[in-house]
């Protein structure tokens, strides 16, 4: 049997991240040759990986990383089986040493097919795999580029990236709390703008057929029934039907009898809270639209508006759910 020193173990458990005894047991049965013991581990782990296929690599960690000069940013996710692997120190490293890798890449698939350590990424996944005796993916991957790029991960579970179109003064505050909001409040587009119309119908049904069912229950116990809003975006609100909203809401002061000229003082509330009762859809999809969640008083549109003249050209979002 070949014996190998234990400065040569070390060196390739340096390489491969692989235990002491794999990498002994590789090492011997490479006969002392380091880089078939690598392809040793290698075969190792396409085994494992097959074994392992259809398991569910739910665990992992969020990561995100923002080139120099902060106008390009990747987020990803590294998926493996259990939370322990996922929380595991030399796990996290991996998946922030792939975060720099990605960042040169703008598709998954580039990203796995590029070199990595001496292989590419997904061979590297497959060795690790050999490694950790779980599965290894990357789950999720989202590239970003604008003229200025934030980031903010939130416990490794949750990464998010914010384009914003200008480098103004503070900018990486605003672009920090603004993909703190992406992350917290997991919006699903920018504006309400991008709404399909159809799926803006057909969220309004659905949105209004269960308030409709809740206070079947609700008006059975005596208690207090639900607004059933006609609308739920901002897209619906055309000129006409605010014009009317408008004409309901005087001829609602006219009938309480409040005095014509004081009209102007409440109408706006009014009108306030029937854009707010008339556009849920809005406040919880669109980034723009959400209330910021360091101040609720603002949406997050006027929040970057008191940086100057910059706006949110973009978001995205990675995550372990």
């Amino acid at each position: 049997m070949v014996k190998v020193t234990a400065q040569e173990v070390n060196k390739l458990r340096q390489a491969t991240g692989a235990g002491m005894m794999d990498c002994k047991k590789a090492l011997v049965e490479a006969e002392g040759n380091f880089d078939k013991a690598i392809e040793v581990l290698r075969k190792k782990g396409q085994k494992v990986a097959e074994k392992r296929a259809d398991r569910d690599s739910s665990e992992g960690a969020a990561v995100s990383k923002v080139n120099a000069d902060n106008t390009a940013g990747v987020a990803i996710v590294l998926g493996c089986e259990t939370d322990f692997v996922g929380k595991n120190e030399s796990f996290v490293k991996l998946a922030n040493d792939l975060a720099d890798a990605a960042i040169n890449f703008d598709t998954k698939e580039d990203f796995l097919a590029s070199e990595f350590g001496g292989m590419t990424v997904a061979e590297k996944l497959i060795e690790q795999t050999g490694v950790v005796g779980e599965k290894l993916e990357i789950k999720d991957f989202a590239k970003l580029n604008a003229a200025y790029v934030g980031t903010y991960v939130h416990i490794n579970k949750i990464a998010a990236l914010v384009g914003l179109s200008a480098k103004v003064d503070n900018v990486e505050v605003a672009a920090k709390d603004v993909a703190m909001q992406v992350a917290s409040m997991g919006a699903s587009t920018l504006s309400y703008k991008d709404f399909d119309p159809a799926y803006v119908a057909s969220e309004t049904e659905a949105r209004i057929a269960v308030i409709e069912k809740d206070n079947i229950e609700l008006g059975r116990l005596g208690k207090t029934l639900k607004n059933v809003p006609k609308y739920i975006s901002m897209a619906q609100l055309t000129p006409e039907v605010l014009a009317q909203a408008e004409e309901d809401a005087k001829a609602q002061l006219k009938a309480e009898g409040k005095p014509e000229q004081i009209w102007d003082k409440i109408l706006p509330g009014k009108m306030d809270r029937f854009m707010s009762d008339n556009t849920t859809l809005d406040l919880e999809q669109c980034l723009l639209d959400q209330k910021f969640i360091k101040d609720e008083k603002q949406n997050v549109a006027q929040y970057v508006s008191t940086y100057g003249d910059v706006q949110i050209t973009a978001f995205k979002r990675v995550s372990l759910g």
